[in-house]
């Protein structure tokens, strides 16, 4: 490179104050402290004084969390990972959840670990025994969907065979900020071979999303279209993903469905059941109620209410934020009206949180739909608090403990609200 001869003069005067700063002063000259080693107390008091962030300050992370790349930052442990996947090229109507997991950051802002404290679960997930980090997004590909599902396959599988940071649990959970729903097909592929066995999904959504590929019809046959958001439990239940269809498997669970079928009769319902599945309709909730649901959820996979739901099968959990009524969630990609509210979806989480949850996701948010008050957004950061809570929860049982009611301490014995 050629260096013009009006160039030196700044190059010598660079160099000689990058010398002068390198023995103690700064780019004025004056002499400044030495680099030296903080004291815990130090540090501690700094934390102290400048640490506290209102909910409308700090850079957007899940609830204040600490933000962490675990995908390039193995040495980080944690016990439950919040992870965005960015990706909406499989969707069938309105694209635009690839927004998603920044706009459920955003919404989440209220949510800190001092005031973290669930009436509804009797416990402050975020001041607990779990280590719960912001793990950032996958890097993921809106230009090819056969390399974006193998990214998304591979980083699941990696955040989920990490160590974990108590060790109370011996697998990290996973709660995947969507995107839309396809994700739900790396993520079951990544956590059945962490750990080696199918899963057993309870599925909150409009639509069945067990459809056979062949219900889009095109002239233009592909078979990487078969990898799209209303396919990726068919595909699931093929690939042996899931416990419901395979030998002496238990029965997976939809809930909210309202959707409209193919054709002029009950075909896409007759091969859901085909794939082992259990339904749910939207409309249930008005003759049973919200316990009633719980009830059936909690039948379909073994376990009465009350009962000890240690030890059974790895479940995750898929919620689709169009279960809601679009008055509730209009920011989504395929609204149906005639749904459950927030309020509904909250308790009926509630009263599944026995259940062995080692994934879960909350998928289609797409904030170009919803309002200024931003509800859908809020709506699905609500309900990642309430997963959470349920994860925190089941791990302190698993200890044989709970929370205090007043104190939030971890106690012997103990309450629950519901």
């Amino acid at each position: 490179m050629k260096i013009s001869s009006f160039s030196l003069p700044l190059l010598a005067a660079s160099v000689l104050a990058c010398s002068s700063h390198g023995h103690g002063h700064d780019h004025s000259g004056h002499e400044h402290e030495p680099s030296r080693e903080w004291t815990r107390e130090e540090l501690a008091e700094l934390e102290r004084k400048w640490g506290l962030e209102w909910g409308f300050s700090g850079i957007a992370t899940f609830a204040h969390l600490k933000h962490v790349k675990c995908l390039t930052t193995p040495s980080e442990l944690y016990d439950i990972a919040v992870i965005g996947a960015p990706f909406d090229t499989a969707v069938s109507y309105r694209p635009g959840a690839r927004f998603g997991p920044r706009a459920i950051r955003h919404a989440s802002s209220r949510q800190t670990s001092f005031r973290g404290f669930n009436p509804r679960a009797n416990i402050n997930p975020y001041q607990n025994w779990a280590t719960i980090l912001d793990c950032g997004d996958i890097p993921v590909t809106p230009m090819d969907n056969a390399v974006a599902l193998k990214q998304m396959t591979a980083a699941f599988t990696e955040l989920g065979q990490r160590t974990t940071k108590s060790g109370v649990i011996s697998r990290p959970r996973l709660v995947t900020l969507g995107g839309d729903h396809s994700l739900a097909l790396p993520a079951l592929r990544a956590l059945k071979e962490v750990y080696g066995r199918p899963l057993r999904v309870l599925h909150f959504d409009a639509h069945l999303d067990t459809w056979h590929p062949g219900k889009y019809p095109s002239a233009w046959e592909s078979e990487q279209a078969h990898f799209n958001h209303g396919s990726m439990f068919w595909m699931a239940g093929n690939e042996g993903l899931l416990s419901n269809v395979t030998a002496g498997g238990g029965a997976s669970v939809h809930a909210g469905l309202r959707t409209r079928l193919s054709g002029d009769g009950w075909e896409d319902y007759e091969h859901d059941s085909e794939q082992g599945w259990v339904r749910i309709s939207a409309d249930d909730i008005d003759d049973i109620g919200t316990r009633g649901v719980i009830k059936r959820i909690l039948d379909s996979f073994g376990k009465g209410e009350g009962e000890d739901e240690g030890g059974e099968d790895p479940v995750y959990l898929s919620v689709d934020i169009d279960v809601l009524d679009p008055a509730f969630a209009p920011g989504t990609g395929t609204p149906e009206p005639g749904g459950w509210t927030t309020r509904e979806l909250i308790k009926i989480l509630r009263g599944i949180e026995g259940l062995n949850i080692v994934g879960a996701d909350v998928v289609e948010v797409a904030p170009a739909y919803q309002g200024a008050g931003e509800e859908t957004a809020l709506a699905a950061a609500q309900v990642v608090y309430e997963i959470l809570s349920s994860m925190v929860k089941k791990g302190l049982k698993e200890m044989g403990k709970t929370t205090g009611k007043t104190t939030g301490k971890t106690v012997e014995g103990g309450h629950d609200e519901l």
